[in-house]
């Protein structure tokens, strides 16, 4: 692994989360770029995942009285400054020697929250002590109930606030560019909180690899009914595309949903998630907590994604660019940046707060607001 010396001062040039893309481009290797930038096969989902905020066009409301205006949330019983998380991405010590340490210290800083990866490069213990905001850790089923549930009580011994189970990559994706660059983690990095990986079922004769294998041990309805009973910190499902498995997910005890097809990096040709979010708001209810991931890169992305019923956000491959560019010092200025466009958004629109963003303020591109 070869990573450029982080930035110790934030260049003028940087304004925008494009331009720490940028930046991270010509500072990671090609190992690291791989894995950070690439989806599942021919990443027609990475591209959509952009691609969909350009279908909604904001509508402004003039002349309304905007003082004392802001961007603070309530979470799960915490409030945060703004509704941007960090969402989980594994393995940060590829883009920064840092790695989990510095983005979660920044998220904090800056009022938010960060999820911790299961596949952290970071023990868990050591984030949550270095941490000055919430902190959610993301759960995969650990192939039981049993050591799925230790590793989530381990999470909550250590102070987080709040569990997500992953829940739509029972299989890895095809990531096609990962496999032309030969993608390995280098020496030193490993995902650490995981003590060993899942027993697989010995294949049949003629057996498949995947439904024999994998899906042999994946988790079902009935074990995420299993999980919200036993565990004591609220579960919110992540990879939710579909408004009956919303539905199913707070029937079984989830606490809420995050709208996401997983950055794009496991099945492709799948929905963008802000175009399956108006139905699963439909489907929960004003009072349900949904949020969302997926293709984020402006505060406008952010106002829309409010909109159209997500009550936070989170981003993934935006503050891994700025974590690369800059470690800590860049995810904040980052979250920054962000967080300014969200205003300037809001106060340009009409919208004194997030309660005040709704349906009204969008207007479809594609003829429809549905």
């Amino acid at each position: 692994m070869t990573l450029s010396e982080p930035l110790s001062a934030i260049p003028a040039d940087l304004v925008a989360a494009c331009d720490y893309q940028r930046y991270a481009l010509a500072r990671l290797d090609a190992n690291a770029l791989a894995y950070l930038q690439g989806g599942a096969a021919d990443e027609l989902t990475c591209q959509a995942n952009l691609d969909t905020w350009r279908d909604w066009a904001i509508v402004p409301r003039l002349l309304r009285d905007l003082r004392g205006g802001h961007t603070r949330c309530t979470l799960l019983g915490d409030e945060l400054q703004h509704p941007i998380l960090l969402a989980p991405v594994a393995y940060q010590q590829l883009f920064h020697a840092e790695g989990e340490l510095a983005s979660t210290l920044a998220a904090g800083v800056m009022g938010g929250a960060a999820v911790l990866s299961s596949f952290a490069s970071t023990a868990l213990e050591d984030v949550a002590e270095a941490a000055t905001g919430p902190l959610w850790f993301q759960l995969y089923w650990q192939g039981d109930g049993p050591a799925t549930l230790a590793l989530a009580q381990r999470a909550e011994a250590a102070g987080y606030r709040a569990l997500v189970l992953t829940v739509d990559a029972p299989v890895s994706g095809l990531r096609n560019r990962e496999q032309r660059a030969a993608f390995a983690l280098p020496d030193g990095i490993a995902a650490v909180n995981i003590a060993k990986p899942p027993v697989l079922p010995q294949l049949p004769p003629g057996g498949s690899a995947v439904f024999d294998g994998m899906l042999a041990i994946a988790p079902t309805w009935d074990d995420v009914r299993w999980l919200c009973r036993h565990s004591r910190l609220p579960i919110l499902l992540k990879g939710i595309l579909h408004p009956g498995d919303a539905r199913l997910a707070i029937e079984t005890g989830a606490a809420g949903v995050i709208v996401s097809n997983h950055g794009g990096r496991v099945l492709d040709s799948q929905w963008p998630a802000l175009n399956a979010l108006p139905g699963i708001r439909g489907e929960l209810g004003a009072e349900a907590l949904i949020l969302l991931d997926g293709g984020i890169r402006r505060g406008t992305d952010v106002f829309k994604a409010l909109a159209l019923g997500a009550d936070a956000v989170l981003i993934g491959r935006p503050y891994i660019h700025a974590l690369a560019t800059a470690g800590a010092l860049g995810v904040a200025h980052l979250l920054k940046l962000l967080r300014e466009e969200l205003e300037v958004a809001m106060a340009l629109s009409g919208c004194r707060e997030l309660s005040s963003i709704g349906p009204q303020a969008l207007q479809s591109l594609r003829g429809s607001n549905e």
